[in-house]
């Protein structure tokens, strides 16, 4: 949690300190790795944190049918996000 809560800060800080020019190929080569990094740590936690906690549980392990609603939601949210991200 302190490693997912510190990127962010971090991130603004070291590419505000790498010469910063607008539209120039190193300045948007580091927003891009910024970016990905932080959209990596945000999918790990919500798969691996939060969604896996829910899937292994007891409840949900003897239904199939509650597992594949659960599985169906969690796709069409993600779809759902997607084409949000289109016009983000």
């Amino acid at each position: 949690m302190a490693f997912f809560s510190v990127t962010t800060p971090l991130g603004i800080m070291l590419g505000i300190a790498v010469c910063y020019k607008e539209n120039s190929p190193r300045e948007l080569m580091t927003e891009g790795l910024l970016n990905a990094s932080s959209a990596g740590l945000l999918i790990y936690m919500a798969l691996v944190d939060l969604l896996a906690a829910d899937f292994m549980g007891a409840k949900m392990q003897g239904s199939v049918k509650l597992l594949l609603k659960s599985f169906m939601a969690g796709l069409l949210g993600a779809g759902g996000m997607s084409i949000k991200a289109m016009w983000a």
